[in-house]
Protein backbone atom coordinates (compact mmCIF):
# COMPACT_ATOMS: atom_id res chain seq x y z
CA UNK A 1 0.00 0.00 0.00
CA UNK A 2 1.30 3.46 -0.94
CA UNK A 3 1.30 6.31 1.57
CA UNK A 4 3.12 9.52 2.52
CA UNK A 5 4.85 9.55 5.91
CA UNK A 6 4.70 13.37 6.17
CA UNK A 7 1.77 14.44 3.95
CA UNK A 8 1.55 17.86 5.66
CA UNK A 9 4.67 18.92 3.75
CA UNK A 10 2.59 19.07 0.57
CA UNK A 11 1.29 22.41 1.89
CA UNK A 12 4.59 23.88 0.66
CA UNK A 13 3.71 23.23 -3.01
CA UNK A 14 2.24 26.72 -3.73
CA UNK A 15 5.12 28.52 -1.97
CA UNK A 16 6.93 29.68 -5.18
CA UNK A 17 3.69 31.15 -6.57
CA UNK A 18 3.03 32.92 -3.28
CA UNK A 19 6.52 34.42 -3.24
CA UNK A 20 6.16 35.59 -6.85
CA UNK A 21 2.82 37.25 -6.03
CA UNK A 22 4.13 39.05 -2.94
CA UNK A 23 7.39 40.35 -4.46
CA UNK A 24 7.27 43.80 -6.20
CA UNK A 25 7.17 43.71 -9.96
CA UNK A 26 10.15 44.97 -12.02
CA UNK A 27 9.56 48.21 -14.03
CA UNK A 28 8.62 47.69 -17.65
CA UNK A 29 10.88 48.49 -20.58
CA UNK A 30 10.71 51.93 -22.17
CA UNK A 31 8.89 51.57 -25.45
CA UNK A 32 11.39 53.65 -27.40
CA UNK A 33 14.93 52.34 -27.15
CA UNK A 34 16.72 54.95 -29.34
CA UNK A 35 15.76 58.34 -30.90
CA UNK A 36 17.34 59.30 -34.18
CA UNK A 37 18.06 62.88 -35.24
CA UNK A 38 15.67 62.62 -38.16
CA UNK A 39 12.17 63.40 -37.16
CA UNK A 40 9.87 60.43 -37.33
CA UNK A 41 12.58 57.78 -37.43
CA UNK A 42 13.22 55.45 -34.50
CA UNK A 43 14.15 51.85 -33.64
CA UNK A 44 11.32 50.13 -31.83
CA UNK A 45 11.81 47.41 -29.27
CA UNK A 46 10.17 44.25 -30.49
CA UNK A 47 8.21 42.10 -28.09
CA UNK A 48 10.15 39.04 -26.96
CA UNK A 49 8.20 36.02 -28.07
CA UNK A 50 10.81 33.41 -27.05
CA UNK A 51 9.29 30.30 -25.34
CA UNK A 52 12.54 29.63 -23.44
CA UNK A 53 11.76 31.67 -20.27
CA UNK A 54 8.38 30.01 -19.94
CA UNK A 55 9.93 26.57 -20.35
CA UNK A 56 12.49 27.33 -17.68
CA UNK A 57 9.80 28.50 -15.31
CA UNK A 58 7.78 25.36 -15.92
CA UNK A 59 10.80 23.14 -15.29
CA UNK A 60 11.63 25.04 -12.08
CA UNK A 61 8.08 24.59 -10.79
CA UNK A 62 8.16 20.89 -11.67
CA UNK A 63 11.48 20.44 -9.84
CA UNK A 64 10.05 22.20 -6.78
CA UNK A 65 6.97 19.95 -6.80
CA UNK A 66 9.15 16.84 -7.01
CA UNK A 67 11.35 18.03 -4.13
CA UNK A 68 8.31 18.67 -1.93
CA UNK A 69 6.90 15.25 -2.83
CA UNK A 70 10.23 13.61 -1.92
CA UNK A 71 10.29 15.51 1.41
CA UNK A 72 6.82 14.08 2.20
CA UNK A 73 8.52 10.63 2.25
CA UNK A 74 6.52 8.41 -0.09
CA UNK A 75 6.54 4.80 1.15
CA UNK A 76 5.31 1.39 0.12
CA UNK A 77 3.94 -0.67 3.03
CA UNK A 78 4.13 -4.44 2.68
CA UNK A 79 1.72 -7.01 4.09
CA UNK A 80 1.70 -7.35 7.92
CA UNK A 81 4.09 -10.00 9.26
CA UNK A 82 3.96 -11.60 12.70
CA UNK A 83 7.10 -11.02 14.77
CA UNK A 84 7.97 -12.18 18.30
CA UNK A 85 7.48 -9.60 21.03
CA UNK A 86 10.21 -11.10 23.15
CA UNK A 87 12.23 -14.29 23.32
CA UNK A 88 14.43 -16.28 25.65
CA UNK A 89 18.12 -17.00 25.50
CA UNK A 90 17.98 -20.76 25.82
CA UNK A 91 21.12 -22.88 25.97
CA UNK A 92 21.08 -26.67 25.62
CA UNK A 93 23.88 -28.63 27.29
CA UNK A 94 23.98 -32.26 26.10
CA UNK A 95 26.12 -35.07 27.51
CA UNK A 96 28.15 -36.91 24.84
CA UNK A 97 30.14 -39.18 27.18
CA UNK A 98 30.70 -42.86 26.44
CA UNK A 99 27.72 -44.03 28.52
CA UNK A 100 25.35 -42.29 26.09
CA UNK A 101 25.84 -45.29 23.78
CA UNK A 102 23.86 -47.60 26.11
CA UNK A 103 20.82 -48.91 24.23
CA UNK A 104 18.07 -48.56 26.81
CA UNK A 105 15.84 -46.26 24.73
CA UNK A 106 13.51 -47.01 21.85
CA UNK A 107 12.83 -45.22 18.57
CA UNK A 108 10.12 -46.54 16.28
CA UNK A 109 9.74 -49.62 18.45
CA UNK A 110 13.42 -50.56 18.08
CA UNK A 111 16.18 -50.37 20.72
CA UNK A 112 18.25 -47.20 20.35
CA UNK A 113 21.19 -45.56 22.16
CA UNK A 114 20.44 -42.77 24.57
CA UNK A 115 22.15 -40.19 22.40
CA UNK A 116 20.08 -41.17 19.34
CA UNK A 117 16.88 -40.63 21.32
CA UNK A 118 18.16 -37.23 22.46
CA UNK A 119 18.98 -36.23 18.90
CA UNK A 120 15.51 -37.14 17.65
CA UNK A 121 13.50 -35.64 20.51
CA UNK A 122 15.61 -32.58 21.33
CA UNK A 123 15.73 -31.59 17.66
CA UNK A 124 11.93 -31.45 17.63
CA UNK A 125 12.06 -29.36 20.82
CA UNK A 126 14.44 -26.91 19.13
CA UNK A 127 12.08 -26.48 16.16
CA UNK A 128 9.30 -25.39 18.50
CA UNK A 129 11.37 -22.56 20.04
CA UNK A 130 10.54 -19.98 17.36
CA UNK A 131 11.38 -16.51 18.67
CA UNK A 132 14.07 -17.75 21.09
CA UNK A 133 17.82 -17.50 20.68
CA UNK A 134 19.07 -21.06 21.11
CA UNK A 135 22.64 -22.29 21.62
CA UNK A 136 24.21 -25.74 21.99
CA UNK A 137 26.90 -26.98 24.37
CA UNK A 138 28.32 -30.50 24.17
CA UNK A 139 30.20 -31.86 27.15
CA UNK A 140 32.18 -34.98 27.88
CA UNK A 141 35.69 -34.80 29.27
CA UNK A 142 35.48 -31.09 28.41
CA UNK A 143 32.67 -28.70 27.59
CA UNK A 144 32.49 -27.06 24.17
CA UNK A 145 30.22 -24.38 22.75
CA UNK A 146 29.17 -25.97 19.48
CA UNK A 147 26.60 -23.30 18.45
CA UNK A 148 26.43 -19.81 20.02
CA UNK A 149 23.05 -18.22 20.72
CA UNK A 150 21.21 -17.76 17.45
CA UNK A 151 17.75 -17.43 15.96
CA UNK A 152 18.75 -19.96 13.30
CA UNK A 153 17.04 -22.98 14.87
CA UNK A 154 17.62 -25.08 11.78
CA UNK A 155 21.39 -24.82 12.22
CA UNK A 156 21.21 -25.71 15.92
CA UNK A 157 19.14 -28.81 15.17
CA UNK A 158 21.46 -29.89 12.37
CA UNK A 159 24.56 -29.52 14.53
CA UNK A 160 22.96 -31.68 17.21
CA UNK A 161 21.96 -34.29 14.63
CA UNK A 162 25.48 -34.38 13.19
CA UNK A 163 27.15 -34.76 16.61
CA UNK A 164 28.50 -38.11 17.80
CA UNK A 165 29.16 -39.83 21.10
CA UNK A 166 32.63 -39.08 22.42
CA UNK A 167 32.93 -35.86 20.41
CA UNK A 168 33.83 -33.97 23.59
CA UNK A 169 35.49 -36.93 25.32
CA UNK A 170 34.31 -40.10 27.07
CA UNK A 171 33.98 -38.76 30.62
CA UNK A 172 31.49 -36.26 32.12
CA UNK A 173 32.31 -32.64 33.00
CA UNK A 174 28.97 -31.38 34.31
CA UNK A 175 30.50 -28.50 36.29
CA UNK A 176 32.37 -27.19 33.25
CA UNK A 177 29.21 -27.37 31.12
CA UNK A 178 27.26 -25.31 33.65
CA UNK A 179 30.12 -22.81 34.02
CA UNK A 180 30.34 -22.37 30.23
CA UNK A 181 26.59 -21.74 30.04
CA UNK A 182 26.88 -19.06 32.74
CA UNK A 183 29.69 -17.39 30.82
CA UNK A 184 27.68 -17.29 27.59
CA UNK A 185 24.42 -16.11 29.17
CA UNK A 186 25.57 -13.68 31.85
CA UNK A 187 25.31 -10.63 29.58
CA UNK A 188 21.77 -11.47 28.45
CA UNK A 189 18.61 -10.05 30.12
CA UNK A 190 18.17 -11.65 33.55
CA UNK A 191 14.64 -12.93 33.06
CA UNK A 192 15.52 -14.64 29.76
CA UNK A 193 18.52 -16.80 30.76
CA UNK A 194 17.59 -20.50 30.57
CA UNK A 195 19.70 -23.66 30.48
CA UNK A 196 18.46 -27.19 29.79
CA UNK A 197 21.17 -29.64 30.90
CA UNK A 198 20.87 -33.36 30.09
CA UNK A 199 23.16 -36.07 31.41
CA UNK A 200 23.15 -39.76 32.34
CA UNK A 201 25.96 -39.83 34.87
CA UNK A 202 27.99 -38.11 37.54
CA UNK A 203 30.67 -35.47 37.30
CA UNK A 204 33.95 -37.30 36.60
CA UNK A 205 36.03 -34.69 34.78
CA UNK A 206 36.52 -30.97 34.29
CA UNK A 207 38.09 -28.13 36.25
CA UNK A 208 34.98 -26.59 37.83
CA UNK A 209 33.35 -28.36 40.76
CA UNK A 210 29.56 -28.73 40.20
CA UNK A 211 28.81 -27.17 43.61
CA UNK A 212 30.74 -24.01 42.72
CA UNK A 213 29.11 -24.00 39.29
CA UNK A 214 25.67 -24.12 40.95
CA UNK A 215 26.53 -21.12 43.13
CA UNK A 216 27.81 -19.28 40.06
CA UNK A 217 24.60 -20.00 38.13
CA UNK A 218 22.39 -18.87 41.01
CA UNK A 219 24.40 -15.65 41.43
CA UNK A 220 23.94 -14.86 37.73
CA UNK A 221 20.19 -15.57 37.70
CA UNK A 222 20.50 -18.51 35.32
CA UNK A 223 17.44 -20.75 35.46
CA UNK A 224 18.50 -24.39 35.00
CA UNK A 225 16.32 -27.34 34.03
CA UNK A 226 18.12 -30.65 34.51
CA UNK A 227 17.25 -33.97 32.89
CA UNK A 228 18.54 -37.34 34.08
CA UNK A 229 18.26 -39.85 31.25
CA UNK A 230 18.52 -43.64 31.36
CA UNK A 231 16.40 -46.69 32.21
CA UNK A 232 16.25 -48.15 35.71
CA UNK A 233 16.41 -51.73 34.45
CA UNK A 234 17.97 -53.39 31.42
CA UNK A 235 18.24 -57.07 30.54
CA UNK A 236 21.73 -58.05 29.40
CA UNK A 237 23.08 -61.37 28.17
CA UNK A 238 26.30 -62.93 29.40
CA UNK A 239 28.05 -66.31 29.51
CA UNK A 240 26.01 -67.14 32.59
CA UNK A 241 22.67 -66.24 31.01
CA UNK A 242 20.63 -63.06 31.05
CA UNK A 243 20.29 -60.79 34.01
CA UNK A 244 18.72 -57.47 34.93
CA UNK A 245 21.04 -54.53 35.61
CA UNK A 246 20.52 -50.86 36.44
CA UNK A 247 22.17 -48.89 33.62
CA UNK A 248 21.56 -45.63 35.48
CA UNK A 249 23.33 -46.60 38.69
CA UNK A 250 25.88 -43.80 38.20
CA UNK A 251 23.29 -41.05 37.66
CA UNK A 252 23.80 -38.34 40.29
CA UNK A 253 20.18 -37.35 40.81
CA UNK A 254 20.88 -35.53 44.06
CA UNK A 255 23.27 -33.13 42.35
CA UNK A 256 20.90 -32.54 39.43
CA UNK A 257 18.01 -31.80 41.81
CA UNK A 258 20.17 -29.38 43.81
CA UNK A 259 21.24 -27.64 40.62
CA UNK A 260 17.62 -27.12 39.52
CA UNK A 261 16.29 -26.07 42.92
CA UNK A 262 19.10 -23.57 43.58
CA UNK A 263 18.49 -21.77 40.28
CA UNK A 264 14.69 -21.76 40.20
CA UNK A 265 14.45 -24.56 37.64
CA UNK A 266 13.20 -28.12 37.86
CA UNK A 267 14.63 -31.64 37.70
CA UNK A 268 13.17 -34.28 35.36
CA UNK A 269 13.75 -38.02 35.08
CA UNK A 270 13.52 -39.60 31.63
CA UNK A 271 13.64 -43.41 31.74
CA UNK A 272 12.50 -43.92 28.17
CA UNK A 273 11.87 -42.01 24.96
CA UNK A 274 8.24 -41.24 25.84
CA UNK A 275 9.23 -39.69 29.15
CA UNK A 276 11.97 -37.68 27.46
CA UNK A 277 9.46 -36.27 24.96
CA UNK A 278 7.13 -35.42 27.87
CA UNK A 279 9.98 -33.61 29.61
CA UNK A 280 10.59 -31.30 26.65
CA UNK A 281 6.86 -30.64 26.28
CA UNK A 282 6.73 -29.69 29.97
CA UNK A 283 9.65 -27.31 29.51
CA UNK A 284 7.74 -25.76 26.62
CA UNK A 285 4.91 -25.06 29.05
CA UNK A 286 7.18 -23.74 31.80
CA UNK A 287 9.09 -21.55 29.34
CA UNK A 288 6.49 -20.70 26.69
CA UNK A 289 7.71 -19.44 23.35
CA UNK A 290 7.42 -15.76 22.51
CA UNK A 291 4.04 -14.29 21.63
CA UNK A 292 3.79 -13.85 17.85
CA UNK A 293 0.58 -11.79 17.84
CA UNK A 294 2.48 -8.54 17.33
CA UNK A 295 2.73 -7.68 13.63
CA UNK A 296 5.14 -5.56 11.65
CA UNK A 297 4.69 -4.10 8.18
CA UNK A 298 7.89 -3.85 6.12
CA UNK A 299 8.45 -0.35 4.72
CA UNK A 300 10.23 0.51 1.47
CA UNK A 301 11.26 4.17 1.26
CA UNK A 302 10.55 5.65 -2.19
CA UNK A 303 11.69 9.26 -1.64
CA UNK A 304 14.76 8.71 -3.80
CA UNK A 305 12.63 8.41 -6.94
CA UNK A 306 11.09 11.94 -6.92
CA UNK A 307 14.40 13.30 -5.58
CA UNK A 308 16.29 11.86 -8.54
CA UNK A 309 13.62 13.18 -10.90
CA UNK A 310 13.92 16.66 -9.35
CA UNK A 311 17.68 16.68 -9.89
CA UNK A 312 17.18 15.58 -13.49
CA UNK A 313 14.61 18.30 -14.18
CA UNK A 314 16.89 20.92 -12.58
CA UNK A 315 19.77 19.85 -14.79
CA UNK A 316 17.52 20.05 -17.83
CA UNK A 317 16.50 23.60 -16.92
CA UNK A 318 20.14 24.72 -16.86
CA UNK A 319 20.75 23.14 -20.25
CA UNK A 320 17.94 25.13 -21.88
CA UNK A 321 19.48 28.06 -23.91
CA UNK A 322 19.27 31.54 -22.38
CA UNK A 323 17.25 34.44 -23.54
CA UNK A 324 17.30 34.82 -27.27
CA UNK A 325 18.86 38.01 -28.61
CA UNK A 326 16.26 40.63 -29.32
CA UNK A 327 16.07 41.54 -32.91
CA UNK A 328 15.85 45.16 -33.88
CA UNK A 329 13.66 45.92 -36.88
CA UNK A 330 13.75 49.49 -38.33
CA UNK A 331 10.39 51.12 -38.25
CA UNK A 332 8.97 52.46 -41.43
CA UNK A 333 9.29 56.23 -41.74
CA UNK A 334 6.20 58.06 -40.88
CA UNK A 335 4.63 60.10 -43.51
Amino acid sequence: MFELAWPWLLAALPLPLLVAWLMPRAPGWIATALHLPHTGLMLEQQADVSPVPRLRSALALLAWALLVFAAARPQWLGAPEDVPRSGRDLMLAVDTSGSMSIEDMQLGGMPAPRFAAIQAIATDFIKRRAGDRVGLILFGTRAYLLVPLTFDLKTVGKQLTDSTIGLAGRETAIGDALGLAVKRLKDRPQDQRVLVLLTDGVNTAGELDPRKAIDLAAANNLRVYTIGIGADALRVNSLFGSRIVNPSADLDEAMLKRMAEATGGRYFRARNSEELADVYRTIDQLEPVADTKQSLRPVDELYWMPLAAALGVSALAFLVPGWRLRSLVPARASA
